[in-house]
């Protein structure tokens, strides 16, 4: 840190960049001293909206403000050629999901980040959900004993000209979560349809655990967020049941054979609990305490890598027909 405030940069001034400029901004211990866009415009705007500057070219930026964290929250298939370009200039950095859709590219990435010691983080702000901590808590005080089958559905409405899209930028946070609350995954087995002409779009995918347990991924483009259920996971072990809802709705608890169990969902007055918006505040919170502290972050991006691992290795059991480990 180069001050009592951690100066932080953004890259990106799209939707989900806002919700980084909304939190960065609102911050007594940061200071957003820029925002760097593609269109000048609208990259303009957004500065003036948090009172800070801006830029259209990321190495002016960095050579003009030397900030002392950047945030990367470019289009899903853009973000190599900036993270190294940052990494190359030796700032710590924080990135959006997916860490990028290569694995030959992530490794390159870590590898660079690594030689120079960076502070190296990615947003898997999902873990912040109230109902997946209360999920993780449940797993880790053993009311659900031996985890032996697990369920992950989550999707909605979208498009890109990656045939993989939903796999690598969405799913990510199923293989993410998976792993946080069930430990590692040893194996998948995937079929997938292109039937929309939006590429493999929906996609089903059976999954092996590394303590014996089996389970299930369902993910689509080709429904809607608008739906209720969007999101559900069943975690189900030899002595008790956790079922999670909509990422931030529900959470329910049941010990095994018990009709009785436990549910927490958000009270009148708890907004910030059941706003999907506020898991990312909940990251950032504890990433840039960990930032100011000179600590590792939360989430490091070999997390991204790791996602990204299981999703190639999907792809790779589609096109054999066949199990894949990981």
């Amino acid at each position: 840190m180069s001050g009592e405030k951690v100066k932080v940069a953004i890259i990106g001034a799209g939707g989900w960049g806002a919700q980084h400029a909304r939190i960065a901004a609102g911050r007594p211990d940061v200071d957003l001293c820029a925002i760097t866009g593609r269109t000048p415009a609208k990259t303009r705007e957004r500065a003036e909206q948090y009172g800070t500057r801006f830029y259209t070219e990321v190495k002016e930026m960095l050579r003009n403000e030397k900030p002392d964290l950047v945030h990367i929250c470019l289009p899903n298939q853009q973000h190599y050629e900036t993270t190294l370009e940052v990494i190359r200039h030796g700032v710590p950095l924080f990135v959006e999901k997916p860490l990028v859709f290569e694995l030959q590219q992530g490794q390159h990435l870590l590898e660079e980040a690594e030689r120079r010691n960076l502070f190296f983080a990615i947003n898997f702000n999902h873990r912040y959900a109230k109902p997946v901590q209360l999920a993780r808590e449940a797993a880790a005080a053993g009311k659900l004993g031996e985890i032996v089958f697990v369920s992950w559905r989550f999707g909605g409405e979208g498009s890109s000209d990656h045939p993989h899209a939903n796999l690598i930028e969405t799913q990510c946070h199923g293989f993410d979560l998976l792993e946080h609350l069930c430990g590692p995954i040893r194996s998948v087995m995937a079929e997938m349809t292109d039937m929309t002409g939006k590429g493999y779009s929906t996609l089903a995918v059976s999954l092996r655990f590394a303590n014996g347990a089996v389970g299930s991924l369902l993910g689509t483009y080709d429904s809607s967020y608008s739906y209720p259920g969007t999101h559900f996971m069943e975690i189900n072990g030899t002595a008790g049941r956790v079922t999670i809802e909509d990422t931030v709705k529900k959470y329910t608890y049941h010990p095994a054979g018990s009709e009785i169990g436990e549910i927490w969902k958000a009270g009148y007055f708890n907004d910030w609990d059941r706003e999907f918006h506020r898991t990312f505040d909940s990251c950032y919170g504890e990433l840039i305490e960990a930032f100011k502290k000179g600590e590792p972050p939360p989430i490091h991006a070999s997390s991204g890598f790791r996602a990204l691992e299981i999703a190639h290795a999907v792809i790779a059991s589609f096109h054999s027909g066949s199990r894949v480990f990981v």
